[in-house]
């Protein structure tokens, strides 16, 4: 692996619970000149102790890399971009792995920090915590959101292809607003039903009976429920608005699962069963062909823009970003049917 200049790229990692330390060993696996930092001395401690520069100070972290990974908790995020975008040069690439991107994009705007930092967010995890927990495969093949802007379109393109060639991701290019509504009903929304769920049965009289025959249906509604308490509530407020916005559609949905339940209208039940049989097999075989798009380095850059933050919200993805003879050229897939 080799950065703009010809030899190893330098990167760093700050925070390296399970994500931030499944990146920073994928990094490492791959050949990457990368360091690690985090708050904890102990997680610290972890980390040298296998192998792997771990400062104590953040800026000495840091300081003269290529690409620096930001994996902390959401609400530290602000602040900690702050602080690694005075110890880096303005090469730097700067990103995140945060599960929302409206508030961090705001404030890096605010900063004027946008043709720097290209907010990110690979989903992709696992009810497990920590630097333990990590392993270098976690984020293989994720679909990965990056959200470009006309001012950091270049530290895009340098991304999109750094984690296309390291983890095999999906780039998915969004608006971070974009991104904030569909994350809420793929990933916190499911966080809430999968608590309450587990909560119903932790309260209720028959809940050893329950746990004695759950099986697959149970195990896999309440798997996100085994996530970290303090990591699902920070998820949660940062996306409040979105996540109560969208939440009204599924307690719609259920008010009126249940109104047919009681009228014993079997043909509504069947009707919605019958739906959500059909998106639950197009998530499993989607079918989306490539498609190669080529733009000029000095062109058009709203035009290369709307491209990706179309495709996007499409549900396409990027296999591809190259960088070559004055031109950027995008492997692109959209579905070839709706969802």
């Amino acid at each position: 692996m080799v950065d703009r200049s010809g030899g190893n790229l330098r990167a760093a990692v700050v925070g390296t619970g399970l994500i931030g330390g499944s990146v920073l060993l994928r990094l490492r696996e791959r050949g990457a000149d990368v360091t690690g930092w985090d708050p904890d001395a102990a997680t610290r401690a972890q980390g040298r102790a296998r192998g792997i520069p771990f400062p104590d100070e953040l800026a000495d972290a840091v300081r003269d890399r290529d690409v620096v990974f930001l994996c902390g908790p959401l609400s530290s995020l602000p602040e900690t971009l702050l602080i690694v975008a005075k110890h880096t040069g303005p090469d730097c690439v700067v990103t995140d792995v945060g599960s929302t991107k409206g508030g961090v994009a705001t404030f890096a705007a605010a900063q004027g920090l946008t043709g720097r930092f290209v907010p990110g967010h690979p989903m992709a995890g696992a009810e497990r915590a920590g630097l333990t927990a990590a392993v270098p495969e976690l984020l293989d093949g994720a679909a990965w959101v990056l959200c470009p802007t006309a001012e950091g379109i270049e530290r895009f393109r340098t991304l999109a292809a750094l984690i296309i060639d390291v983890f095999g991701a999906r780039i998915v290019p969004m608006a971070p607003d974009a991104h904030d509504a569909a994350a809420a009903l793929a990933s916190h929304i499911p966080h809430l039903l999968a608590g309450s769920l587990a909560g119903a049965v932790a309260d209720a009289d028959l809940r050893d009976a329950v746990l004695g025959l759950a099986a697959g249906s149970f195990r896999d509604g309440t798997r996100v429920a085994g996530t970290p308490a303090a990591r699902t509530v920070d998820m949660l407020l940062n996306n409040r608005d979105q996540v109560l916005a969208q939440l009204g559609r599924v307690t719609g949905l259920l008010d009126r699962l249940a109104a047919a339940l009681r009228a014993g209208d079997a043909a509504a039940l069947v009707g919605h069963y019958q739906r959500a049989r059909e998106l639950r097999l197009a998530l499993l075989d989607r079918e989306l062909p490539p498609v190669v798009r080529d733009f000029s380095l000095g062109g058009d850059v709203d035009g290369e823009l709307g491209y990706l933050l179309s495709l996007g919200a499409a549900g396409g993805h990027l296999t591809g970003c190259r960088v070559a003879a004055g031109t950027v050229t995008y492997t692109g897939h959209l579905p070839t049917a709706p969802a």
